[in-house]
């Protein structure tokens, strides 16, 4: 599990990627967020928002990774996909709620508990993130250390 994940804007994988043994801050607008699989998470609301099965994400190589640390071991940075950041940039606020609520139901399954109201900032604010890159013509990235 991550113990930081920065969710930011980038004009391009080569751009995003120079960030990945320092991290976003300070040369992209990013959104930080708590301790959780980013990897996974992205996959799962994905799969909420479109239906799509999230064993077929994973057959589809989602999350694209752009960069990792030269040992392997250290930060990882990826691409969220164009057809989440696509969902986030259209979502309304109920439908963020929404799939928020149901998120949080999917992750109690597995023994994980999430406050309602720390996934319903965190969806509303990556919703705000994806707009603004959406508007640039820019791409939704995600680095995890």
């Amino acid at each position: 599990m991550s113990i930081i994940i920065k969710f930011f804007i980038a004009p391009d994988d080569t751009s995003a990627a120079s960030s990945v043994d320092s991290g976003p801050d300070g040369v992209f607008n990013s959104l930080d967020c708590g301790n959780f699989d980013a990897s996974e998470a992205v996959l799962e609301w994905e799969s909420l928002f479109t239906g799509q099965s999230f064993e077929a994400l994973v057959a589809s190589d989602e999350p694209r990774t752009v960069a990792e640390h030269e040992e392997g071991d250290g930060p990882l940075l990826f691409v969220v996909s164009e057809v989440l950041q696509g969902a986030l940039t259209t979502a309304s606020p109920a439908r963020l709620a929404e799939v928020g609520e149901l998120w949080i139901q999917e992750r109690a399954v597995e023994g994980d508990a999430f406050d309602p109201e720390m996934v319903g900032e965190l969806l509303r604010d990556l919703a705000g993130l994806a707009r603004t890159a959406h508007g640039q013509g820019h791409g939704l990235y995600c680095w995890m250390a």
